[in-house]
């Protein structure tokens, strides 16, 4: 066998390895990308705050780029680096294991085919030009290339969305024109918009369970709270005997809220919360308050807003094109309130009154303040829509905990666990750690990475978090680095709280490592968000 077949077999071996590696490297960058929501900004802005541009592999990868391409270097060496490291870049990648993998959507199959397309041309490119080179075969430039486009996988991923960008837009144009025609031809159908900065999921989810005594009622699933997603649940869930329409409406830029609306046409449109949530966007909570408001603005005359004047800036901002509710747990002079409030384990109790003297007990087994208020938010607007006491009553006393909001679960071993999972916000995360401080019993431990996308207050909040933790908390175990200062700060700020009892893990994998050698039976466990892929 001669030295020129050994040398094609070597290179296309290594070829192979390194073309398993992009794959697997192209299919995590385009998880990371869906992750921030196709927005190439955002996604730029990940790469900078992760530093996922200089990691080890891909230092590594350019320092071998550079060593393939030196016409001074040992051609077969540069072929058993490329190799050795396709293969273990490929292991790492393959072990990997993430919070949030990619879901293969049409449009994330789309960007990865152009990806692919892109991948070949830059080889196809390389292999044209090496005939031109008396240094590099061609098998030999195929296989750098590969390794060229490894380093820059995530240019790869931005270019081929700004490729398919025309082709976006007219797909999307056709799903909203299609959607929109649906809805025209139900105009008997009462839309209900949900929007505020926290507690507009759940809030929908007891609503959607309170009316569905009365109505038959339809409610985005999961997460669909952005334009295509409400787009995606008109074509393919809203049925012609569908009699309420309960739209979660999510915003990360001015302008979001209202586009739903253009679709949708709420009737009744309900504001749970404003606060410092997405300030990375929105840089301001003035922005925030008037993106949620667009929810209010667009109502008819005679539309009904209800809205949570608990919150300073939803109390001070008037609206006056429609009819409006205002409900609060703690501010005075609203329409509906929650009194009496007490709580056990079993549940809470409490009872909405009206201006009008109107007034409704009520039993749920959920606990915590913010979710009394999700649930007079709810009951507001099924009062206003015409659902009788006696069913409003009845629902509420059957809703169920949306899993990962301050349920409650009890384990074999006498554990009580609060999971406040999905999402942190500054006031949701001081009631979870209220309610486990009004736990009984053993220790109370919370296990928290802190609150995210909250702008230029990021650290103040999370100080503050961490002060909150102290005074509720036995024990606090705070997971990963990226705001593992300003906790360990605000923690540490209590005086009373003990050094020993805070713990310090890399991630949700180590936490439950460091949990099992510290829980015993009667304790309680408040687990307080859990961060995508996109934080670590």
């Amino acid at each position: 066998m001669s030295v020129s077949l050994i040398f094609t077999i070597l290179c296309a071996v290594a070829a192979v390895a390194a073309t398993a590696n992009l794959r697997l490297e192209l299919s995590r960058d385009l998880m990371m990308f869906q992750q921030n929501s196709y927005m190439a900004h955002r996604y730029r802005r990940w790469l900078a705050q992760s530093k996922d541009t200089t990691s080890m592999w891909r230092l590594a990868a350019l320092v071998i780029l550079f060593i393939s391409l030196s016409s001074f270097s040992n051609a077969r060496g540069a072929v058993l680096l490329c190799g050795i490291f396709a293969v273990a870049s490929a292991v790492s990648l393959g072990r990997r294991k993430y919070k949030k993998p990619l879901v293969w959507t049409a449009r994330a199959r789309r960007i990865y085919i152009v990806s692919v397309i892109l991948v070949c041309a830059i080889c196809a490119l390389a292999a044209v030009l090496s005939g031109y080179s008396d240094f590099f075969g061609i098998e030999y430039v195929v296989l750098v290339a590969l390794i060229g486009c490894y380093c820059g996988s995530h240019i790869i991923i931005i270019v081929a969305n700004f490729i398919l960008h025309p082709v976006e837009k007219c797909i999307t144009a056709h799903y909203v024109n299609d959607a929109r025609r649906r809805l025209e031809s139900m105009p008997d159908l009462k839309i209900v918009g949900i929007t505020g900065s926290y507690g507009k999921t759940s809030t929908k989810h007891y609503l959607h369970r309170i009316l569905s005594e009365h109505f038959d009622t339809l409610m985005t699933p999961g997460s669909f709270n952005t334009t295509l997603g409400v787009v995606r649940t008109v074509r393919e869930y809203l049925k012609p005997y569908n009699e309420v329409f309960i739209v979660e409406m999510g915003a990360k830029n001015p302008g979001d809220i209202k586009e739903i609306c253009d679709l949708v046409h709420p009737s009744v449109g309900i504001i749970t919360a404003v606060g410092p949530q997405h300030l990375e966007s929105f840089k301001t909570i003035e922005r925030v308050r008037d993106t949620k408001f667009e929810l209010a603005d667009a109502l008819p005359s005679s539309g009904t807003a209800i809205i949570n004047d608990d919150f300073e800036q939803i109390a001070g901002r008037p609206v006056t094109n429609a009819r409006c509710l205002r409900y609060g747990v703690r501010a005075d002079g609203c329409d509906y309130v929650a009194a009496d409030v007490t709580y056990s384990p079993d549940g809470t109790r409490f009872t909405v009154r009206c201006k009008d003297g109107w007034e409704l007990p009520l039993e749920t087994r959920l606990m915590g303040e913010c979710n009394v208020s999700d649930i007079l938010a709810a009951v507001v607007c099924a009062r206003t829509l015409g659902v009788p006491d006696k069913k409003i009553s009845a629902a509420v006393a059957s809703i169920e905990p949306v899993e990962h909001r301050l349920s409650v679960k009890r384990t074999p071993g006498g554990i009580t666990i609060l999971d406040d999972a999905f999402n942190s916000n500054p006031v949701g995360s001081r009631m979870a750690l209220e309610v486990l401080g009004a736990m009984p019993g053993g220790k109370r431990i919370v296990i928290t990475p802190g609150m995210i996308e909250l702008g230029a207050e990021q650290y103040e909040l999370n100080f503050s978090l961490g002060e909150t933790i102290a005074r509720h908390a036995d024990v606090a175990i705070v997971v990963g680095e990226y705001n593992r200062e300003a906790l360990k700060e605000g923690i540490m700020n209590d005086g009373n709280f003990s050094a020993g009892n805070l713990h310090l893990a890399d991630s949700f994998a180590d936490a439950q490592r460091m949990l099992s050698g510290i829980v015993a039976a009667g304790d309680t466990v408040l687990y307080e968000n859990d961060l995508p892929d996109t934080f670590k």
